[in-house]
């Protein structure tokens, strides 16, 4: 008999944090947006009005129980399964590569190398410094404060997932410094770093420099997270 599948793992996962948190509404609220399922449909999924998860999330409703949290989260599960399943699949990604899905938000090869602009258009990414290499062969979205505060140097590594032959995107990012020292300290570098959330005259004095010393190609971007989750996952 095999473990628990990525969608059991996924399930489990949101409704631990539902129950647990302190505002459960919140939590409940950032799970749904980051499905990208609107309060009418998750409504209609589990037969309530919209007025039942909208008064959940803003608390005006007490906190739900575990069985109506179970059923909030077989809804998100079962709408995104209807849609393809690509949330799930990103989640099992992340699971099998070692990571937990706060510190690692995405993680994929593809089935054929790319030319390094296809990604940069489809997330409305502007290139700072060319690397040596315009191909790459998969991505890894990583938020950077949890990477850097909690990932060991060999765990870091494993964000390459089969190859550094990739692109790996740094959200939560202020201007830069941490993630270009932090990727000083690892050998081989990426093809290519994309900075999620600032503009080009907000980067680090010093950013372009690294990249250049250290051969990968660093662009920056400001499209919304949610957005550019799922131009990733249409890449090919």
């Amino acid at each position: 008999m095999g473990g628990r599948g990525p969608k059991q793992e996924l399930a489990e996962k949101i409704a631990g944090e539902i129950t647990l948190s302190d505002d459960p509404g919140a939590t409940l609220r950032k799970w749904r947006t980051d499905f990208d399922v609107s309060q009418t449909d998750l409504a209609a999924e589990i037969d309530v009005s919209s007025s039942v998860i909208s008064d959940y999330e803003s608390g005006r409703r007490e906190s739900p129980g575990i069985g109506v949290v179970s059923r909030l989260v077989d809804g998100l599960l079962a709408i995104d399964e209807r849609r393809g399943g690509d949330r799930i699949r990103q989640y099992g990604r992340v699971l099998s590569a070692g990571f937990e899905s706060d510190v690692v938000l995405d993680l994929r090869e593809y089935a054929t190398s790319i030319p390094l602009h296809r990604l940069y258009d489809r997330i409305d990414a502007t290139q700072i410094t060319a690397g040596t290499t315009d191909r790459i062969s998969g991505h890894t979205v990583i938020d950077s404060i949890e990477a850097i505060t909690r990932l060991s140097s060999e765990e870091f590594f494993r964000l390459y997932g089969q190859s550094t032959n990739r692109v790996l995107v740094f959200t939560n990012v202020t201007r830069g410094e941490g993630v270009g020292i932090a990727l000083r300290v690892v050998n081989p570098t990426p093809n290519a770093v994309i900075l999620h959330g600032l503009e080009e005259d907000e980067l680090w004095d010093h950013a372009q420099d690294l990249a250049r010393i250290d051969g990968y190609a660093l662009a920056v971007t400001t499209a919304p997270l949610d957005e550019l989750l799922d131009e990733l996952v249409a890449i090919e």
